[in-house]
């Protein structure tokens, strides 16, 4: 599970918003590593290998654009149709993954 970071002074000041900046203070406590003043994002909070790159679902995240796209893929993973793909193609790329018990994580409204 991801860490959540918080820019500095985020707690005192809600226009700073939840979004991480750097501190680049002379005399900033957050950016020379002070006990008790939060944490900087660093390498030691990166994931592990095996979660990497995975969906929240646990699995792995296909980009699909057409009906080819589809032929190659087992049931260990789930799609995601690519944003260029007009209506009639995404109809016939959601039924054909319907079939073969593919989960498409953003199916869309189709009328």
């Amino acid at each position: 599970m991801n860490k959540k970071f918080l820019r500095q002074e985020a707690h005192r000041y809600k226009k700073l918003g939840l979004k991480w900046r750097r501190p680049k203070g002379l005399q900033s406590k957050l950016r020379r590593k002070i006990k008790g003043n939060g944490n900087i994002p660093s390498i030691g909070y990166r994931t592990s290998k095996k979660e990497r790159y995975l969906h929240p679902s646990g699995k792995k995240e296909v980009l699909v654009s057409n009906t080819g796209d589809l032929d190659s893929l087992n049931k260990e993973v789930v799609i995601r149709i690519a944003s260029t793909v007009g209506r009639k193609k995404r109809i016939e790329i959601i039924n054909k993954a319907k079939k073969m018990n593919l989960r498409v994580l953003n199916p869309g409204v189709i009328k």
